[in-house]
């Protein structure tokens, strides 16, 4: 912040009008100070290095240098300065790649004037500020990447079934508590410890325990 506390900032996108749209919407806006602006990363970062702004809204296609080398370049030359992604494009993976090079937020060029200077703020106090589509883009990511457990192979009966060996009954009391055959439930014990990948009821208990359906 400078003294008259306003943002400095910078705006780096290739396309001139579309600086030019962005510098009119901090027209009246006492709390933004545009320091300077650059048509891609390789401007930007001798800009940033000279400036030494809180904020570079930047789009990520641009020529010569974009993308998340602009970012890396930016955050080098001036690791104070917050980086904003400003970009029309979603692609995937995208979201996770600029925030390990270093920015702070990612928005579309789909926000609302409110939105888009409500993020620019959040970000110049160093607050991570993304787009829904970014987050759910995030969320779908981790969800995907999660290693399916061996319990969660296991049916509704299966797991009822786990929890009493865990409590250290045995075929005959699962039998008699839960109306089944006594052979009915030696097929299911085997059909559990198969889909676990473990020898035998002993540790099929313990990794019941681990996975929280029973207490030691």
């Amino acid at each position: 912040m400078t003294t008259s506390d306003s943002f400095r900032l910078i705006i780096v996108d290739d396309h001139e009008i579309v600086r030019e749209g962005l510098r009119a919407l901090f027209i009246g806006q006492k709390d933004f100070d545009v320091v300077a602006e650059a048509s891609n990363g390789e401007e930007a970062e001798a800009l940033v290095r000279k400036h030494k702004p809180d904020v570079a809204l930047l789009d990520l296609r641009m020529p010569k240098v974009g993308g998340t080398e602009a970012i890396m370049r930016i955050k080098a030359a001036s690791p104070h300065t917050n980086v904003l992604v400003l970009t029309s494009y979603l692609e995937e993976g995208v979201v996770r790649e600029v925030l390990r090079a270093g920015a702070l937020g990612f928005m579309l060029k789909d926000v609302s004037r409110s939105e888009l200077l409500s993020a620019i703020r959040a970000t110049a106090e160093g607050k991570s500020v993304l787009h829904p589509d970014a987050q759910q883009q995030l969320v779908t990511e981790v969800i995907a990447k999660e290693e399916p457990k061996p319990i969660d192979d296991l049916t509704a009966r299966e797991v009822d079934i786990l929890k009493l060996i865990a409590a250290g009954r045995s075929n005959k009391e699962i039998a008699n508590e839960l109306t089944l055959t006594e052979g009915t439930v030696k097929g299911y014990v085997s059909n559990i410890l198969a889909k676990l990948g473990v020898q035998d009821r002993t540790q099929a208990a313990l990794l019941a325990v681990r996975e929280g359906l029973a207490s030691v």
